[in-house]
């Protein structure tokens, strides 16, 4: 017996796919089976399994299991949750070796996919074509596992609470903040932290609802913030917090309606952070902003500049010791005190300790940020054979011009005017480019480089493509 993937579905970080299209049960099985081969080549025992609150998911996650016990092992049922309760069971539970979440992240409904963690490490890239490989050849292992279910999400929100640990209680309890589910999986887990510390807690839409009803779950684009908003603005609370479909990216913003975007969540974390821990080494991918790498700089820290994407963020931090890192997308990530994995609800808890330790209100640590003008991540479609050759052009032309490039990933060109950057997605047939300056007049001029090398390699930024 073997099983061939849909073309589409096992990529860089993750796999995912559409329900019913290039995506089912039959897929679930074989992931199962060739992943815990790998897990009981490396002498694993279990595997743990949860699922986020898409309708597609119990569906997977049948038969995910079923190919789990079919390669001899046996799995370990953690129920519906975001991501990080997935990651969360890997990392505390002793009997097990290995984790996969069904989630479809912040994507559409009608999608859904799986993220692993072997051993506590990112499973990604290589790891995942050799299930592809495996799948294919039918070389995988076989036997009988049993499953089991362990409900173990009073014991991850506890945990989550630890981060709390020696704040003043009455500051606490004059907090005021708000907080956005999403419709996603971390609701049930929101509505027992807020249970856990005092202060007025004012929740949205943390009923789990897979068709998204109230609006997407993704915190990192503004449009679905406006909930959030009013209900700051409404209530005059301090802050708000939102979640994305599977937990492990937050969105925020201030007091007054101002969206905190993923680098400026992470100078405030990194001014809390190298108090305790000085001179620590502080990770940001390349989209983030100069005033993220200049303050950690000044604070003291050391700032290091990565590839985007959540599984190679993770990879470094374990290869430089680093005790934070974070992405514009909203991932972040503590292995100061906590285990090092993207966790939204924990990286919330931190954000009400750091204006804690600071003595300043959130909307006062956003305030203090330099006034920069940026542009969102513009995605534009490219051809996926050529995708990669127009970094390579934009490379050379710019070697030969002796501009300042960075090139972790992509090109990230710095000018008197600020930085532009340009890259090619990993998960997509996209570029995308971002460009950053102290004024709209140097935005401008930036991004008319950004086109004039577009325009070098017969393409121009175009229509904008989704996530």
């Amino acid at each position: 017996m073997s099983h061939q993937f849909h073309s589409t579905v096992l990529r860089e970080y993750d796999i995912r796919g559409i329900i019913g299209e290039t995506l089912g049960a039959e897929d679930a099985y074989a992931i199962g089976r060739a992943f815990a081969s790998l897990v009981r080549k490396a002498k694993g025992k279990k595997v743990a399994v949860g699922y986020d609150g898409r309708t597609s998911s119990p569906m997977l996650a049948e038969a995910l299991v079923r190919g789990i016990n079919d390669a001899g092992l046996d799995a370990v049922q953690v129920g519906m949750g975001p991501t990080p309760m997935l990651y969360y069971a890997e990392a505390s539970m002793e009997d097990v070796q290995g984790g996969i979440q069904i989630t479809g992240s912040h994507n559409p409904a009608n999608y859904n996919g799986f993220k692993m963690v072997f051993a506590g490490r990112p499973f990604f890239g290589a790891d995942i074509q050799l299930l592809g490989k495996m799948a294919a050849r039918g070389a995988w292992e076989t036997g009988t596992g049993t499953s089991e279910s362990r409900d173990i999400l009073d014991e991850y929100v506890d945990r989550l609470v630890q981060g709390l640990d020696g704040i003043d209680p009455a500051f606490l309890a004059g907090l005021s903040i708000g907080w956005d589910a999403g419709n996603g999986a971390a609701g049930p887990a929101l509505e027992r932290l807020v249970q856990k510390f005092p202060g007025k807690h004012h929740l949205l839409f943390t009923q789990v609802d897979g068709t998204f009803p109230n609006h997407h779950p993704d915190p990192t684009e503004e449009k679905n913030l406006a909930d959030l908003k009013a209900l700051v603005a409404r209530e005059k609370l301090d802050f708000g917090v939102a979640f994305d479909g599977d937990g492990d990216r937050i969105g925020a913003i201030d007091g007054t309606g101002r969206v905190i975007w993923g680098d400026q969540l992470l100078m405030i974390y990194a001014e809390d952070l190298l108090k305790m821990q000085p001179g620590a080494a502080i990770i940001a991918d390349v989209k983030a902003s100069r005033a993220l790498f200049e303050r950690v700089s000044q604070l003291g820290g050391r700032p290091t500049m990565w590839k985007t994407g959540h599984s190679l963020i993770k990879s470094k931090m374990k290869e430089i010791g680093a005790p934070l890192a974070g992405e514009m997308s909203g991932h972040v990530f503590f292995a100061h005190q906590y285990y090092g994995f993207d966790d939204a609800l924990y990286a919330a808890i931190r954000l009400i300790a750091a204006s804690a330790r600071l003595g300043k209100s959130v909307t006062q640590l956003r305030a203090e940020m330099p006034a920069l003008v940026n542009t969102p991540e513009l995605r534009f479609q490219v051809d996926e054979a050529r995708k990669f050759a127009v970094i390579d052009e934009v490379k050379e032309r710019l070697a030969a011009s002796g501009a300042d490039v960075n090139a972790t990933d992509g090109v990230r060109v710095s000018t008197e005017d600020g930085w532009w950057l340009l890259r090619a997605s990993n998960t997509q047939d996209v570029l995308v480019a971002r460009a950053e300056s102290a004024d709209q007049a140097g935005l401008d001029r930036l991004m008319a480089q950004i086109d004039d090398q577009l325009a070098q390699s017969g393409l121009e930024r175009g229509e904008q493509a989704g996530h």
